[in-house]
């Protein structure tokens, strides 16, 4: 799925206006049913009152239509307008007449320093004040409307966006945000959704399909999407009848440090999970015997030493190679990434402690071989761009332009887990849970990814693909044993799970 700018989103309106052809206020009647048929269909509506708070633009336009909407089902409804300005919208006056003109309207016409009493607990607050073409801070009247909003809400939904946030770019943004528990984002989500600092704002999203016109989509450029399984399922390769494991590859796995096999481990199961043909795994000597017996499909490369690594043992029959998982930050392992790097010819996946070897030696940056994979979280992440971000905009700006530098693509990991490529197209994950924020998940992550790629997948679809099939696995794994209870090696169990679902599609 595409993800489109604030402008890109209004001139995708106007086409569809001018080339369905459809009127605008027609064009808000069905985005508005469509909001009203998810409420219908997803929210215990009965003994629920619901409040609206709606602005004077196409917003409140909006809001104005689902209330009249949930007023004609009889359901308990009251509508606040927001007299913040002498300026309506022609959709907004057509829709504020309708609603005047509907039974079981109450409507409140709200001014500065008027009373705004608590809600009660059967109360659904929506929110339709603003939208996303705001281009301004929240301040005076609207801001103490949204604190208030904030303060006394139970459950507030928000039409659109959260209003007071913008849609991109939010780093000058310093005015007061609604934080809705649920937002129904119009036909495309907003770039802000997917940033930690703003997107919580907007609480669990959905998309609500409005028709906007499928040229206008299939046309627009933007270098920014949002993988779903609908595009990943059709990219899965296929296995043939007589194939043998060679032709799935042969993948190489540097990792582990004497206390730290489990990360060897995890990844090691990951890889083979995810179909790599062959796996060697080159540990030190402490854990000859750990991987002999806790991942017996696995052939074992000890390193000369008894607790690190010290050797790289990079050859042409591995068809994938991956180095990280707990292999600390020794000065002969740091020897070892170096002489590794200088010798692959091939792209690589690089994680934790080898991207944290990475950040501390920049001369080693510019050996990575070309559309190698480092997965980092953002703390390992700003090691290697060499800052800290209060700002997670410009964090993203920074993502995008060392993807650019060093032609390699970044996997940085959490919600939504962002991936840069070379070329300046950027990937939002859909899949996963905050029950994956546990030891090992990561390594789980590089040993889905090596795999992939040892199958001979091309880079970027490795990390996208291996992205959304961690994910996947990881909420089929949250849905049986919660998130509260998910570990590591429940990921890898789940992966067979995530294979039969994405084969349907």
């Amino acid at each position: 799925m595409k993800v489109f700018s604030t402008e890109q989103i209004r001139r995708a309106d106007a086409y569809t206006i001018a080339n369905e052809p459809i009127k605008s206020i027609e064009l808000m009647e069905r985005a508005s049913e469509n909001c009203f048929n998810w409420i219908i269909e997803n929210i215990d509506y009965k003994k629920k009152h619901f409040v609206f708070f709606c602005g004077l633009g196409n917003n409140g336009g909006d809001g104005l239509a689902i209330a009249r909407m949930l007023a004609e089902k009889k359901l308990k409804v009251t509508t606040y307008i927001l007299n913040y300005s002498k300026k309506k919208s022609e959709d907004f006056i057509i829709n504020e007449k309708r609603l005047f003109d509907s039974r079981n309207a109450k409507i409140i016409y709200l001014n500065e320093g008027d009373t705004i009493s608590e809600f009660a607990d059967d109360v659904i607050v929506v929110d339709a004040m603003l939208g996303s073409g705001l281009a301004k801070p929240t301040e005076g009247f609207l801001a103490r409307v949204i604190q208030h909003i904030n303060t006394f809400s139970h459950f507030t939904l928000s039409v659109d966006i959260p209003s007071g946030l913008y849609g991109d770019c939010n780093t000058d943004n310093c005015g007061t945000i609604v934080k809705a528990d649920v937002t129904l984002s119009l036909q495309f989500p907003k770039l802000s959704f997917f940033f930690p600092r703003y997107g919580h704002f907007a609480g669990n999203w959905v998309i609500i399909p409005i028709g906007l016109h499928e040229s206008f989509i299939r046309n627009e450029v933007t270098s920014n999407n949002f993988t779903l399984i609908n595009d990943v399922g059709p990219t899965i390769k296929k296995r043939e009848k007589f194939a043998h494991k060679g032709q799935y590859g042969h993948a190489l796995l540097i990792a582990g440090s004497y206390g730290k096999m489990g990360a060897a481990i995890l990844a090691s199961k990951a890889c083979l999970r995810t179909g790599a043909g062959l796996l060697t795994v080159h540990v030190p000597q402490c854990g000859y015997s750990i991987m002999q017996i806790a991942v017996p499909e696995a052939m074992i490369k000890p390193d000369k030493n008894s607790n690190i690594i010290t050797e790289n043992n990079f050859s042409e029959q591995y068809s994938s190679v991956g180095i990280g998982p707990g292999i600390d930050k020794h000065e002969e392992t740091t020897k070892a990434l170096a002489q590794l790097l200088a010798k692959c010819n091939k792209p690589m996946v690089i994680d934790a402690d080898a991207i944290n070897i990475l950040a501390e030696n920049e001369k080693l940056k510019k050996l990575i071989p070309i559309n190698s994979i480092i997965t980092p979280h953002i703390k390992e992440f700003e090691r290697f761009a060499g800052e800290h971000f209060e700002d997670d905009y410009k964090r993203f700006e920074k993502q995008k332009e060392l993807s650019a530098k060093h032609k390699i693509i970044i996997v940085l990991k959490g919600a939504y887990t962002c991936i840069t490529a070379p070329d300046g197209n950027v990937y939002f994950n859909s899949t996963g849970n905050p029950g994956m924020a546990t030891g090992g998940s990561g390594d789980v992550l590089t040993g889905i990814i090596l795999g992939l790629l040892s199958q001979g997948y091309l880079p970027l679809d490795a990390a996208r693909n291996g992205v959304f099939l961690h994910g996947f696995a990881g909420d089929l794994g949250a849905g049986k044993l919660s998130e509260y209870s998910l570990i590591a090696s429940d990921i890898i169990n789940y992966i067979p799970d995530a294979y039969i679902e994405l084969a349907k599609r």
